[in-house]
């Protein structure tokens, strides 16, 4: 006979009205996705498999210690406009994008859901002019995490050899240890099936140094879409780093929960 599945009440997709309506949540997780090739490797839906591996494990952390946490069905579209040579790169424009995010969070505040952390998963997102916008005009209160650059900038030249910015050694790593069966690799020397993420400089110094910045068309920066190298990735570094994140954004969501909503907050 079947087991019976485990329901887990942190996941809203999982979970059903009869526990909802006993249990009201206090934070709303919403992980931001997007669907684009990430070199000759990984899957187009790495960045949601990442948003929801480390969403859901988040959520849980803070859930198991009280927190009153759901993670909502991440979203697997982001803005794409600079990979638009690639095939099947596909795009949500950033105007487009924070529409969906706003009603969402209209959904949330007409439900008493007033704490909102968007966890994105995706770089061409950037979501930090939308928290203005949206700043003042909702009860929700919005905070954002980036999980490759803030949350885990502090600790990435201790886990990884190579740095990277696409498709490169940290993303592989979390691919090794939480979604393995979606990287492509030789059969007979078990190699990534990938090129080493090289890429090209522009033509301006100012540019190349960080001094000025611009939308890279990815088709021209590099070769098959990946940007770092890949190949000295592993299932531990992804967990290790994985770990960082849960301690991190896992002690956060139980403070926001037990936090009071005021005229002070979130000072």
């Amino acid at each position: 006979m079947a087991a019976e599945p485990v329901i887990r009440p942190w996941i809203l997709s999982e979970t059903n009205y009869a526990h909802v309506k006993e249990n009201p949540y206090e934070v709303a997780v919403l992980p931001m996705g997007a669907t684009e090739p990430h070199n000759l490797h990984l899957p187009y839906g790495t960045d949601t498999y990442e948003a929801d591996a480390i969403g859901s494990r988040v959520c849980e952390a803070a859930y198991q210690r009280g927190a009153k946490v759901v993670m909502l069905p991440p979203i697997p579209y982001g803005t794409e406009t600079n990979q638009s040579e690639f095939p099947l790169s596909m795009n949500v424009n950033p105007s487009t994008l924070g529409q969906i995010i706003a009603d969402l969070v209209d959904s949330l505040a007409n439900h008493g859901v007033h704490k909102l952390l968007i966890l994105n998963s995706h770089g061409g997102n950037d979501f930090k002019p939308l928290l203005r916008e949206l700043h003042g005009s909702t009860p929700v209160q919005i905070f954002l995490a980036d999980w490759f650059r803030g949350t885990s900038a502090d600790v990435k030249a201790e886990l990884f050899e190579n740095p990277d910015d696409h498709a490169g050694e940290m993303e592989t790593s979390l691919a090794l240890a939480y979604f393995p069966q979606f990287v492509s690799r030789d059969p007979e020397t078990d190699a990534l099936h990938a090129d080493d993420g090289a890429t090209n400089a522009t033509r301006f110094a100012a540019v190349n140094s960080g001094w000025v910045s611009i939308t890279r068309p990815w088709h021209l920066l590099t070769t098959n879409s990946g940007s770092g190298n890949p190949h000295q990735a592993s299932a531990e570094k992804g967990e290790k780093l994985m770990q960082v994140l849960v301690e991190r954004l896992s002690q956060f969501l139980v403070e926001l929960s037990e936090a009071k909503l005021d005229d002070q907050f979130p000072f």
